[in-house]
């Protein structure tokens, strides 16, 4: 068995979302892929704490933020690694390469360099997976009121939209969830049927949100683009990550008026929960889009939210 290394890598975030990349220089394995900056962890160091250092060696960068997110593992000819991926939104000092062949800006959706080292397939992916997630509760607003705040959400910048109904009956169920993704595809938004996995199907969505119980119950993943699940517990989070599913919902963070009386998780249990999770992870309960780096700090890739993105349709949601 080879021994696992431990590594600290990069994602290095632009405002227009963008990400270095680095090219693997010709006298290292995999010479010429493409790669997170970043490096091994040594003797004594967190992985935080080698991520700064490696990219002041490797970049002449100084990092002020670094946020923890995924840890992936994988299996290398060479090497079984234990990858530790930070989002690096802000540093100072003028970026300079010093190992790699070439750096490259990059966008998860339009890639214009190759190949990747094969342990980034997933990272990509999940980058691709937007940070705000609106959850619709036409049930209890109503059906007209509810399309009206989708609309003006998508004309902002709502790309992911959870469809979760349980008060409508089937048939309006089925007849809203279309309007939504019909609304949804015309934005270039990603729609998502709470549970109903033939119904996800027969409307063309993208993929299913897997209620807790129906989480657990699963041996394979639903055959969607994507697929995420409800969570509560670490034993669930895991679950979803041996299932590769595409995210998963942890909360509640904070009191919510849809789970009166429930203890809220708090940002502390939150981080403790997701920690060395492999798989994005969206907060939830009684959060608002202006708590996203709050969450983004705890391990979060996202806020989930059922009222307050549609009343802040307004607002930038990248």
């Amino acid at each position: 068995m080879k021994k696992i290394v431990h590594v600290a890598a990069a994602v290095i975030t632009r405002p227009d979302g963008s990400f270095l990349l680095g090219q693997r220089a010709a006298d290292t394995f995999y010479p010429g892929y493409w790669e997170f900056p970043g490096g091994k962890v040594e003797a004594g160091e967190t992985p935080r704490e080698a991520l700064i250092r490696e990219l002041n060696e490797e970049l002449d960068m100084e990092v002020d933020v670094a946020w923890p997110w995924l840890t992936r593992e994988h299996v290398y000819e060479h090497a079984h690694v234990n990858l530790h991926f930070f989002e690096v939104p802000a540093w100072h000092g003028e970026i300079h390469d010093r190992v790699h062949a070439a750096l490259s800006w990059q966008h998860a959706d339009s890639m214009s360099v190759a190949p990747m080292l094969p342990a980034n397939g997933p990272i990509l992916k999940a980058l691709r997976l937007p940070r705000i997630m609106g959850i619709t509760h036409a049930g209890e607003i109503g059906i007209d009121t509810q399309l009206a705040q989708l609309d003006n959400a998508l004309a902002g910048s709502l790309r992911l939209v959870h469809i979760r109904e349980p008060d409508l009956s089937p048939t309006d169920r089925e007849a809203f969830a279309r309007a939504v993704v019909e609304r949804c595809r015309h934005a270039g938004a990603i729609t998502l049927v709470n549970g109903d996995i033939e119904l996800a199907r027969r409307i063309g969505a993208n993929g299913v949100h897997l209620p807790g119980h129906q989480l657990m119950t699963l041996e394979s993943r639903p055959e969607f683009e994507w697929v995420g699940g409800a969570c509560h517990t670490r034993a669930e989070l895991e679950k979803a990550a041996r299932l590769e599913l595409d995210y998963a919902l942890l909360g509640a963070v904070k009191p919510t008026l849809s789970h009166p009386g429930r203890a809220a998780l708090g940002w502390e249990a939150f981080a403790e929960k997701v920690h060395t999770l492999s798989i994005p992870v969206f907060a939830l309960g009684g959060l608002r889009p202006d708590e996203l780096n709050t969450a983004k700090a705890a391990g979060a890739h996202g806020i989930a939210a059922i009222r307050s993105i549609w009343q802040d349709q307004g607002e930038e949601m990248d």
